[in-house]
């Protein structure tokens, strides 16, 4: 179940509300003695959480490159000397202003 942000719009306290989704949202603030209308606010999530061991790219390799791997004939991949380096392509000259 989600978190839901709220914020009164007489007295300007913020809460969270543990609500379903399928929960209708709150009307009233939960500050003692206010109990003005209260709005739900945009958040930004809860993120997301790896837990565990970790991930890596590796943990999905094909049997196949395993294998080759075990073998120790296993394919280098190399970023450096086949790439062609190019200069970036010039800016366009801009339009001179017109005149009147």
């Amino acid at each position: 179940m989600p978190t839901y942000e709220y914020q009164c719009q007489k007295c300007g306290h913020t809460f969270d509300e543990y609500q379903s989704i399928k929960a209708e949202p709150l009307q009233k603030c939960n500050k003692k003695g206010c109990r003005g209308k209260v709005k739900r606010l945009i958040g930004g999530g809860g993120g997301l959480l790896f837990k565990g061991s970790g991930f890596y790219i590796t943990d999905y390799r094909s049997e196949g490159y395993k294998k080759a791997a075990k073998a120790g004939d296993a394919p280098v991949s190399s970023s450096s000397g086949s790439e062609s380096k190019s200069s970036p392509t010039p800016a366009a000259p801009a339009a001179p202003a017109a005149t009147t």
